[in-house]
């Protein structure tokens, strides 16, 4: 077994008195974390061990505090160990359940529809997560992050953060009732099992602007109109209102310029799991593309009238 399973083990109540060498293991995914499915005589766990500087700009507190609020409305699983200090976690491992990718996210049938009534179900569930989720003050503080690891930005990051102006202030306008939310609903996050989906991964949790996880899902997964209008109308229950239509295309664009930052700081620290420079210059250049388009005009029109 490996050493850093091994010290994890020895600090969870529920796995002290299992023989180690009965204990079978896996890797799973994860960009930032160490994850592993465990086999055990006492059932089956997913066993997650913080990557090193994450504790930098991820409130662990925070997040063992929402993450038993989602176990709680049926949304992720089971919490049967959580160190707020540091961020170990054990839960129950899910069967029968595949982990989504961005293609079998768009092409899976009914999978835009399920996701859509698992996000649902969070948002009203009629709990409160710990922590607001606010767009432009994480902005700023990742620009912040950054700056102080000498970080470069991609050519013209900051001028799109000028655009973005138009934005807030049309976001500002027209707030909405805040909900909890996952705010960071990576294709991987979501587990389906082909009648229902459960979330995983609630380190960027808070309240938030509901419709933000929406956007969040179309862009990680890629959707063209067929599908977010599959999962708009899954989420509404019926045909999408253009102002709710347009405030989840005005999320698309505004996560991947929130998500280019937390990319160059994963570069600046040089973590390995992926080519986060490729990933954050990706991620940009997606929104500007949107942003520059004249129906990204249109949707904030509709945001702004709230037709």
């Amino acid at each position: 077994m490996e050493e850093n399973i091994s010290r994890a083990l020895a600090r969870i109540p529920a796995l002290q008195d299992l023989d180690p060498t009965g204990i079978e293991y896996e890797r799973l995914g994860g960009l930032t974390n160490l994850v592993y499915k465990l086999g055990t005589s006492a059932g089956d766990f997913c066993l997650r061990i913080p990557g090193e500087g994450t504790g930098a700009y991820i409130d662990r507190r925070v997040e063992g505090h929402n993450t038993r609020v989602a176990a709680a409305a049926g949304v992720s699983p089971e919490v049967v160990f959580f160190d707020e200090a540091e961020g170990l976690m054990l839960t129950r491992f899910l069967h029968g359940c595949d982990t989504m990718t961005p293609a079998s996210l768009r092409s899976t049938p009914g999978a835009p529809a399920r996701a859509a009534a698992v996000l649902r179900r969070m948002h009203t569930c009629g709990q409160a997560f710990e922590f607001r989720f606010e767009l432009f003050s994480m902005i700023d503080d990742y620009l912040g992050v950054l700056d102080k690891l000498g970080a470069t930005l991609p050519e013209g990051y900051h001028d799109v953060v000028g655009e973005a102006e138009e934005v807030r202030r049309t976001l500002e306008r027209r707030p909405t009732q805040l909900a909890p939310c996952h705010c960071d609903p990576l294709c991987e996050n979501f587990l389906d099992d082909g009648e229902r989906m459960w979330l995983v991964d609630w380190e960027y949790s808070g309240m938030n602007d509901p419709i933000w996880d929406l956007g969040d899902v179309s862009v990680e997964a890629e959707f063209g109109p067929s599908e977010d209008l599959e999962m708009m109308r899954a989420y509404c229950g019926s045909e999408p209102p253009p102002a709710t239509y347009g405030r989840m295309v005005v999320y698309k664009a505004m996560c991947d310029l929130l998500w280019t930052l937390w990319g160059l700081i994963q570069h600046a620290h040089q973590n390995p799991a992926d080519d986060f420079w490729a990933y954050s210059t990706n991620r940009f250049e997606r929104c500007k593309t949107l942003m520059g388009g004249s129906e990204f005009q249109r949707h904030l029109r509709a945001v702004r009238d709230g037709a």
